[in-house]
């Protein structure tokens, strides 16, 4: 079993990613600014920033996760703070599995990134902070980190939990859609690709999607 840290562990996707990979019998390790409000057993919760965690906690990891969001006094940090996680992952051995948004993907083949046309006024300032953390990666990662950046279909969110079907697909750079143009994801199903992705290694410093 491995050990994994999820920073943002009490948030929606990292709440998910817990509970999945507590449940598989992994060792856990949850990172946030507040106490949990349904804790899992077996998870050990830290709480606090991430600078005052990180340090402590990367080391011994096997799997880093990063899925803060960037609000409160994260917002117009997390290309900083998620550049320290990449720095600190390189330097334990750990692989660093960071979570973006949908906005990061490209709708078609040969299409500009969704985040480089109009979005809505309210999230585009999220949007382009996400943007920012995947070219951090991409461009400035350490040659030694084992990276992958996860962006999760359109209608993903707390907003829409949906229920555990245990399927997915996976995808590259592409959004991947259904047969009706609809993109969506279960937390629950999110979580569960991150996992598996976590227990068999498919895809090394790469973007990805996770979608039905």
């Amino acid at each position: 079993m491995a050990t994994i840290v999820v920073f943002g562990g009490t948030g929606y996707t990292g709440g998910s990613v817990v509970r999945e990979a507590a449940a598989r019998g992994h060792h856990v390790i949850s990172v946030s600014r507040s106490e949990p409000q349904e804790p899992v057993d077996g998870v050990r919760y830290e709480v606090g920033s991430v600078s005052e965690v990180a340090a402590r906690v990367v080391p011994g990891a096997d799997v880093v996760v990063a899925a803060l969001s960037p609000r409160g006094d994260m917002a117009g940090r997390l290309v900083e703070v998620y550049g320290e996680l990449a720095r600190l992952s390189a330097q334990s051995g750990a692989r660093y599995l960071q979570i973006g948004g949908f906005s990061s993907l490209r709708p078609g083949p040969g299409l500009p990134r969704v985040v480089e046309g109009e979005i809505p006024e309210q999230y585009r300032a999220e949007a382009l902070e996400g943007e920012a953390t995947r070219v951090m990666l991409a461009e400035q990662a350490p040659e030694e980190l084992d990276w992958l950046f996860i962006s999760p279909a359109g209608g993903y969110g707390s907003f829409a939990p949906g229920e555990r079907t245990g399927a997915y697909r996976v995808g590259d750079e592409i959004a991947l859609f259904d047969a009706d143009g609809n993109s969506n994801i279960s937390g629950a199903d999110f979580a569960l690709a991150i996992v598996d992705e976590i227990e068999n290694p498919r895809h090394h410093r790469e973007h990805i999607s996770i979608a039905y």
